[in-house]
């Protein structure tokens, strides 16, 4: 027997995930980007990372073109920014009301982000709705601050910020 849709996503609103970003850019698009939480670590060695992208969500065509995308991990104040990315805005508006600098692959980086990555495309599977797209990491920048987090339909923050500290060094 097959879990039903409606089930599935019952489930899985017991996962609790990070709120992250994927950005691109290419001559034929321009700028795009959209809120993901399906995003992991694939491989250290050489590094690489998966993003899960609906297959008619336009920033999947961006990534397409430019075989060229970043993901960028929300801090605990952006929910504006999850938000704006998450539809419902034009990819204009999207950029519009997010601070971001072009990084140095060429895509777009938005600056408050804890963490960004910039990775080149070595891989993409379908998936049912989706592309299951994996990138080379070929920069990635972490700046301080706690993690914007999702969990039963809703934002949420770490309980004990005292506690958790982040070395970059």
């Amino acid at each position: 027997m097959v879990v039903g849709s409606e089930d599935f996503k019952k489930a899985l609103q017991l996962w609790a995930s990070g709120v992250a970003v994927v950005t691109s850019h290419s001559e034929k698009y321009g700028m795009r980007g959209m809120t993901v939480t399906a995003f992991s670590s694939v491989s250290a060695e050489p590094p690489q990372i998966l993003v899960c992208v609906n297959q008619s969500a336009d920033t999947g065509e961006n990534i397409d073109q430019n075989q060229r995308f970043a993901v960028n991990i929300l801090n605990v104040n952006q929910q504006d920014v999850s938000n704006n990315f998450s539809g419902g805005s034009s990819q204009e508006e999207r950029f519009a009301n997010a601070a971001w600098h072009i990084g140095s692959t060429g895509v777009p980086i938005l600056d408050d982000s804890i963490m960004s990555m910039e990775c080149k495309v070595v891989e993409k599977v379908r998936a049912g709705t989706h592309w299951v797209v994996i990138g080379e990491v070929q920069e990635a920048n972490c700046r301080s601050g706690e993690p914007l987090l999702y969990f039963r339909s809703h934002y949420r923050e770490l309980a004990d910020k005292q506690n958790s500290r982040t070395s970059y060094d």
